[in-house]
C-alpha cells in the first residue's frame, strides 16, 4: 500500500467517523427525557427537602 493510499483511507475513515453519528441522530428518534411528569415531579419534591446553609 502506498503512502497515497493510507493517507486516503485515513481521510476517508476520519469523514466516516465524524459524519455517521450525526446521520444516526437525524435518522434515529431520540427519546426525550422530559416526557414523564413523574421524574420531574419528583426532583421537584426532593429539591423542597434539602435545607438553605446560607
Amino acid at each position: 500500500m502506498s503512502l497515497i493510499d493510507g493517507i486516503f483511507l485515513t481521510l476517508l475513515n476520519t469523514v466516516a467517523c465524524l459524519a455517521l453519528p450525526k446521520l444516526l441522530s437525524v435518522i434515529l428518534p431520540v427519546k426525550n427525557q422530559n416526557t414523564e411528569p413523574s421524574t420531574s415531579a419528583t426532583s421537584q419534591n426532593s429539591n423542597s427537602e434539602i435545607p438553605s446553609f446560607s
